[in-house]
């Protein structure tokens, strides 16, 4: 019998992938960068 208890984790729960560091991105926020591309008719 096999004792399944343990809590071994086998994969990661998030990839390098799945974030915006694995796509090449800035890792801080964009807040400045949509306030600058926010459409005109939203002023």
């Amino acid at each position: 019998m096999v004792d399944l208890s343990d809590d071994l984790v086998v994969l990661p729960e998030q990839t390098t992938d799945d974030t915006d560091r694995g796509w090449g991105e800035r890792p801080c926020g964009n807040d400045d960068w949509l306030l600058a591309e926010r459409p005109p008719h939203w002023d």
